[in-house]
């Protein structure tokens, strides 16, 4: 399939996207406790539209595994290189001591694609599960994984350490996938998502999410609902693209609050459990929330 070429247009940001900074020290904390242990948040890698608020709150969601991903898609502002380090064993623990001293309940931990590794990462996924939970017993955590190439064996390692949430994305509908995403594709995702939810048995929720601005229809993000539902997810997240640079995949429109409401509504209609859809959602935006109502 040939690469998909879109026009790159101008279009003003309509009032709807405009974001509020919370007052307060709490940003500056955060960002003080990942930088003495060392970690990477995926709303400073990724420029979050949300950080500010998020950071405000106390939360974050962990970038493990490094902050250079060997994939390099064509939305995502997370840095690409094709030999990064090798993982940090010590990473598991600080992820749980940040926790334990920002005194987060629920925690959501993703990750850079690893594609040097035999696994993909996902007994390092494992190790952060059960660090966290070792630290604070009562803690919640959702992981937000790569495709693990859709190896069984792979996601059964991280769904046996025991987290709150399974979360895949299939980030953009069909007809673009391929064009936008690197390496991954729509019916892997598919695939890696109907395997979690096989394996999880209804015991942890399976979730993913989708951008939209993309030059998809709106016929197309209901296909996608619709395929996200067959393959087990009950989780789901819709939220406008914003691109990181002038060098990103070109917006093509800007969607009104009133056709994601009619998404939401949609979505709901299929059986999904739980629904974010709004302008600024992003995958993990108040994943505490979702999972509390949705489990």
């Amino acid at each position: 399939m040939e690469d998909i070429v879109l026009p790159r247009v101008k279009l003003p940001r309509p009032d709807w996207l405009r974001i509020r900074v919370a007052p307060g020290d709490e940003r500056d904390k955060v960002r003080k406790l990942m930088s003495r242990l060392k970690l990477h948040t995926v709303c400073a890698s990724a420029q979050c539209p949300n950080l500010c608020e998020c950071f405000h709150h106390s939360t974050a969601t962990y970038l493990i595994m490094g902050n250079a991903c060997t994939r390099n898609c064509k939305f995502c502002a997370v840095p690409h290189s094709s030999h990064p380090e090798p993982l940090d064993a010590g990473e598991p623990e600080r992820v749980a001591e940040a926790s334990a001293e920002l005194g987060l309940k629920f925690v959501v931990v993703t990750c850079v694609t690893r594609d040097d590794l035999p696994d993909g990462g996902a007994a390092h996924f494992a190790a952060t599960v059960k660090a966290l939970k070792a630290r604070i017993p009562d803690v919640k955590v959702e992981v937000l994984v790569s495709d693990l190439h859709a190896n069984r064996e792979h996601i059964k390692t991280v769904l046996d350490s025991g987290p709150t949430v399974f979360n895949h994305n299939i980030e953009t509908v069909e007809r673009l996938s391929s064009s936008i995403r690197s390496v991954a594709t729509y019916r892997r995702t598919l695939e890696v998502l109907k395997i979690a939810s096989e394996l999880a048995q209804d015991k942890i929720p399976v979730k993913s999410g989708l951008m939209v601005g993309l030059g998809e229809t709106d016929e197309e993000v209901e296909a996608t609902l619709r395929d996200l539902r067959a393959a087990g997810v009950s989780i789901v997240t819709i939220g406008q693209y914003l691109p990181p640079s002038d060098t990103h995949w070109p917006l093509q429109r800007y969607v009104t609050p009133e056709k994601f409401d009619e998404w939401a509504q949609y979505a709901r209609e299929l059986g999904f459990k739980q629904v974010a859809s709004a302008p600024l959602v992003r995958s993990s935006y108040r994943a505490g929330e979702l999972a509390n109502h949705g489990c």
